[in-house]
């Protein structure tokens, strides 16, 4: 199946938008800055590609050029300015991508109201993977993704605390295939947990920008 080859020059907007991940190339004109925001959930990468830009972290602040990478744990403050004569264009993930994206802050330093579906408007605009969904239907689906995830999180922690002795035996007998082999059996009740987190967070991302008036 073919795949997408962007160009950071001119596929500036998100290209990936998924739980786990959201991807995209970010250009900023001459003197142009975002407003400062952190991210409750999202550690956030920053490559700088063309340009020179001011990044401020938690109150610290650096200038990078191309070929330079920064990084913004969740919770802290950060703002990003565009200092160079050109402008800037960057490479950034969040990850994980879940709603709220971006928590913004008061000059009092007080959490404001959450704001939701704000980073990938543009792209929703364009297609909306609910489009044709009532609010009821994605809040019901979203029901019944968490339902399924909190019980398959429960099986699972049933299930590895039922591996624990073979792992314990295994690790003080220092036999690695059997300390392998415990590991499989748990990640084996693990995955479809994980599994089932991920398409409720799917559901929470679509019911959230919806539902809320911002797609």
């Amino acid at each position: 199946m073919p795949f997408q080859v962007l160009d950071y020059r001119t596929d500036t907007r998100n290209v990936v938008i998924t739980p786990e991940i959201r991807a995209r190339f970010l250009r900023l004109e001459p003197g142009q800055a975002a407003q400062p925001h952190s991210h409750d959930l999202g550690h956030e990468v920053f490559l700088v590609l063309q340009g020179r830009c001011e990044f401020t972290i938690e109150g610290h602040r650096e200038t990078l050029g191309p070929g330079q990478l920064c990084f913004a744990a969740r919770d802290q403050l950060h703002s990003v300015r565009c200092v160079s004569d050109e402008p800037v264009i960057m490479y950034l993930s969040v990850t994980p991508h879940i709603e709220p994206t971006h928590t913004r802050w008061d000059e009092a330093g007080r959490k404001r109201p959450p704001e939701y579906g704000h980073a990938t408007r543009n792209e929703r605009a364009v297609h909306d993977p609910s489009a044709g969904q009532s609010t009821d239907a994605l809040a019901d689906g979203l029901h019944a993704r968490t339902r399924e995830a909190a019980l398959a999180l429960e099986r699972a922690a049933h299930a590895q605390a039922s591996h624990l002795p073979a792992a314990r035996q295994a690790l003080a007998a220092a036999d690695s295939n059997a300390a392998k082999a415990a590991a499989d059996a748990v990640w084996s009740d693990l995955y479809p947990a994980l599994r089932a987190v991920r398409a409720m967070e799917a559901a929470w991302n679509e019911y959230a920008a919806r539902f809320t008036g911002a797609g």
